[in-house]
């Protein structure tokens, strides 16, 4: 009995210690769990509903309003950029290498920004709103929650060059991905719990040609089932599930994927190949709840990547240009 409760305390330890290190990381940037509490107290309910609808639209939509955070949150922080249209001041990041052709939703945040304009204007910043949709876009598909927390404000330009120098690309090595996330300041655990967002979305065939053609630690079946609707040349476009098994639901059968040698991306199975990752590659591929908390946890440290927060920026009224 004793043990028990010794280990009772040390687990409520444990929970207090992750929760003072989530808080401090948000609180360093200026963000809060309240900050819209009384400006605009239904904004996470308009959020949810926007996203909640989209999704009953097309389920992939999910996995894209996921990755449009991930992109923006990468490039010079969470500051909504991405979202910018180009204009004659500025080329941003939309038409970017990683980008065109393939970030999609932008209409998706539209919508819930003039929804959210209606109910506050000129309050929430459409940074907030990305990283709230990303949350909600993750449990709407069977994964996890967390507490985001608030109070971005929003980019007033963005770089196309700043895009294609700082988003991992899909041949990326295990090196180059734990350098690439170490310089936005998350672990090589929080890389390789992110990278678990693979277990939902498409990708097209430019993207995972060389790997299915030229990788050696692929799953032959596999390799040839991707063949069939990604010819060695010609047809880009076409698209394939990232996650074979359940390609629209959010669980760990992506883990489970690369241990079957059958990770899409090169760089997916670089986390399974031998390396640094390995071992815990397995214990997700065991244990979808340690999944789940790793990953909720990283999307908070990842949404608190260099926010503006205070007079920085702006709240924009449109979220494709500036005021």
């Amino acid at each position: 009995m004793a043990t028990s409760a010794a280990s009772s305390v040390v687990r409520c330890l444990q929970l207090l210690t992750v929760a003072a290190v989530l808080a401090g990381a948000a609180a360093g940037g200026g963000l809060s769990t309240s900050f819209y509490s009384k400006k605009c107290p239904d904004v996470q309910s308009i959020v949810r509903a926007g996203v909640a609808s989209a999704v009953a639209a097309e389920k992939r939509m999910g996995a894209s309003i996921l990755r449009m955070f991930f992109h923006d949150c990468f490039v010079n922080g969470c500051d909504a950029s991405i979202l910018l249209d180009d204009t004659a001041t500025f080329t941003g990041e939309k038409n970017a290498g990683p980008n065109a052709n393939s970030v999609r939703g932008y209409e998706v945040i539209d919508a819930i920004k003039a929804r959210v304009e209606a109910s506050c204007n000129a309050t929430v910043s459409c940074a907030d709103i990305l990283a709230l949709a990303a949350r909600d876009a993750v449990n709407l598909l069977g994964g996890p929650s967390w507490t985001v927390y608030l109070g971005r404000r929003d980019a007033r330009t963005a770089m196309q060059s700043d895009a294609n120098a700082n988003l991992p690309g899909p041949g990326s090595s295990l090196a180059t991905l734990v350098t690439m996330f170490g310089n936005k300041g998350l672990s090589a655990r929080d890389m390789t719990a992110l990278s678990g967002a693979h277990t939902v979305g498409q990708a097209r065939c430019a993207t995972f040609r060389n790997r299915i053609y030229n990788d050696a630690n692929i799953n032959a079946t596999f390799a040839s089932l991707r063949q069939q609707t990604c010819p060695q040349a010609g047809g880009d476009a076409a698209l394939a599930p990232i996650d074979v098994q359940t390609p629209e639901a959010f669980d760990n059968a992506y883990y489970k994927n690369l241990m079957a040698r059958q990770g899409l991306f090169h760089s997916d199975q670089e986390l399974f190949n031998g390396g640094s990752q390995d071992a815990l590659v397995k214990k997700y591929s065991g244990n979808a709840a340690m999944f789940a908390a790793d990953f909720a946890k990283a999307m908070v440290r990842m949404g608190a990547i260099s926010p503006l927060t205070a007079t920085q920026g702006e709240v924009r009224l449109d979220c494709r240009k500036v005021n």
